[in-house]
């Protein structure tokens, strides 16, 4: 028997680095800053949704509180004039002071614009999510998207799983389809991995995506 490895957490120190960045001094302030940024990245998710989301990083000092925010719709976010923006951080200010998160003098967002969403899972997941809940066939949605996937010149194997009342029926059960390789007990392989969920009339479909896009090595490496 084996036991399945989060992708992320699997190359955390090799490839990866961590999406939060603070120190802790002590275990009750690891507890509450830790708490808060889960908290924090649901209501940005929930806030966003629609918004293909990438990657919400968070960077914390004694006085900043800074929310890194990748997209690959940054304008729809940042609005006329940066109006959207503004609108975001009073509401995730006074959410904060609602869940008592301690609040920062200074909340900084920053938008990121993802250069190639065809190549990350997490927008991927998000275009087979609206596809499914707009009621198309999910074969056609699963063929058309990973044809996509695959015609971008960075990514070399994709592979993308659907469960749940597939169509409607009575019985649940899953299907995937796969291009390319995906090795995934490879340390150095970047392969992007995301989680996304289609609430339909008839219950929740459960999608998984994997992308991978080649080896990483150090520029000391020189491969």
């Amino acid at each position: 028997m084996t036991h399945v490895v989060h992708p992320y957490s699997h190359r955390l120190g090799i490839i990866r680095g961590w999406k939060s960045r603070w120190f802790g001094k002590n275990t009750s302030q690891y507890v509450d800053q830790l708490r808060a940024d889960v908290l924090v990245r649901a209501w940005m998710t929930k806030r966003l949704k629609g918004m293909y989301l990438s990657l919400i990083e968070i960077e914390r000092t004694e006085k900043q509180y800074r929310v890194m925010i990748h997209t690959s719709r940054p304008g729809m976010i940042i609005g006329r004039g940066g109006d959207g923006i503004e609108k975001i951080r009073a509401g995730l200010k006074k959410e904060m002071a609602r869940l008592k998160i301690f609040v920062p003098q200074d909340v900084k967002l920053d938008i990121i614009e993802v250069a190639s969403p065809e190549a990350d899972a997490a927008i991927v997941a998000a275009m087979i999510t609206e596809g499914m809940e707009k009621r198309l066939p999910f074969r056609r949605v699963l063929k058309t998207t990973i044809e996509k996937v695959m015609a971008n010149r960075d990514v070399l194997g994709a592979r993308i799983s659907v469960s749940g009342r597939l169509g409607g029926a009575e019985m649940a059960r899953r299907e995937q389809i796969k291009r390319g390789g995906i090795p995934l007990q490879t340390l150095r392989a970047d392969i992007d991995f995301a989680r996304e969920r289609a609430n339909m009339t008839y219950g929740v479909i459960g999608i998984k995506v994997w992308i991978y896009r080649g080896m990483k090595f150090d520029k000391k490496d020189n491969k």
